[in-house]
């Protein structure tokens, strides 16, 4: 994997790059659609490459459990599998640990884990964690990491950096150990911990950044903290990371999250967002995002987002997206789903032209005004 910065903002750490895998050139910053189990929910792969996407993600702990790995190692890998054939990043099962804790428990081995389908027992390990993702074949791999919440104490963050550089050591061995399976190459990103507390920040740097090869991820936010506590960290660890590497905020986020994440370094971001959102009825538009289900849109026969460069933003009226909404009719889901990516797509197109054209500042500053005064973003 190839990175290059093509251009950095005069007024703020914002820049430009070209991110190159086996499957394609990719234009940063880059927002990442979430196909947990192989599918972004509601979309087929034309209708993501229609939008602009050349790059998805994957879940580890998820395709294991379901379809299993034996089935995608027949067909020769997960880009074989969804009919994909660009990028893929697939996240470790890290965050697994987190978000279903009750099901978890972690020690210095790995994690043993109930699966949420069936009740049954496994352990995941750094190794076998790797060994998952090589079977995949995704093109980035990401570290195994230990991802405290945001409550958690400061001995518990400093055990789950002390950890994560244990992990991530066993992970780079193994991969030196057995190589690629589809003859194409893959990268692994480290993940750094730390929480907001930048002294953990700078130890979980120093321990992993030795051990990238061309990309670092920023894991451990917008698992609970304060805004500004998450921007903060988020600028800091700019001086920490090498400018020469792509940098990766995980599960972040709304579209002022990535603008303020974008003047602060951040090069790749990934969120449910969209398309989760986009499923409960939430549709972004430029003016803000709408609830589609509510009352007011009954009689509203204007477009769902004249605005949106997407066909379906215009085609189809609020009152029929609504009523679709409201018979529990798919192709309302898959409405909202499609314009949503479609903004994400369109929001990052604009950073980047305004970082090339030299004006990311006076624009950030002010679409970051208009959005405090919308709804959701």
């Amino acid at each position: 994997m190839k990175f290059k910065i093509h251009k950095f903002s005069q007024s703020s750490k914002a820049r430009t790059g070209f991110l190159e895998t086996a499957h394609g050139l990719i234009e940063t910053p880059v927002f990442m659609p979430v196909g947990t189990i192989g599918a972004v929910k509601m979309l087929s792969p034309e209708e993501l490459k229609e939008i602009g996407f050349k790059i998805i993600l994957g879940n580890t702990y998820h395709l294991y459990l379901r379809p299993g790995i034996d089935i995608i190692k027949q067909a020769r890998g997960l880009h074989n599998f969804i009919s994909w054939d660009r990028t893929i990043l697939t996240d470790s099962g890290g965050f697994q640990v987190f978000s279903l804790s009750k099901l978890n428990k972690i020690s210095e081995d790995g994690v043993e884990f109930q699966s949420h389908i069936d009740g049954s027992r496994h352990l995941l390990t750094p190794e076998r964690s790797m060994e998952i993702q090589r079977c995949l074949g995704s093109d980035i791999i990401m570290a195994f990491d230990d991802c405290p919440p945001a409550n958690a104490d400061y001995a518990t963050i400093k055990k789950s950096v002390e950890r994560t550089s244990n992990w991530i050591i066993r992970c780079s061995n193994w991969l030196n150990k057995n190589p690629e399976l589809y003859n194409h190459e893959q990268t692994l990103f480290p993940i750094i911990q730390g929480g907001i507390d930048k002294e953990l920040r700078m130890i979980s740097a120093e321990q992993l950044v030795p051990v990238a090869s061309c990309g670092i991820a920023i894991g451990g936010l917008a698992v609970g903290e304060e805004k500004n506590a998450m921007l903060d960290t988020i600028e800091y660890c700019d001086g920490l990371l090498p400018r020469n590497y792509p940098r990766y905020l995980m599960g972040v986020g709304k579209p002022t999250d990535l603008i303020e994440s974008v003047k602060r370094g951040v090069d790749m971001f990934d969120c449910v967002m969209p398309t989760r959102n986009g499923r409960n009825g939430h549709i972004f538009t430029p003016k803000g995002v709408i609830n589609i289900r509510n009352e007011k849109f009954k009689n509203d026969h204007s477009p769902i987002d004249e605005k949106s460069s997407h066909r379906w933003g215009t085609l189809f009226s609020k009152s029929y997206v609504r009523h679709l909404f409201k018979i529990n009719e798919v192709l309302g889901l898959r409405i909202a789903s499609v314009l949503n990516l479609t903004y994400y797509n369109n929001l990052m197109n604009e950073i980047r032209l305004n970082i090339k054209k030299d004006n990311f500042e006076n624009w950030s500053n002010t679409t970051l005004d208009k959005m405090s005064h919308m709804k959701g973003m």
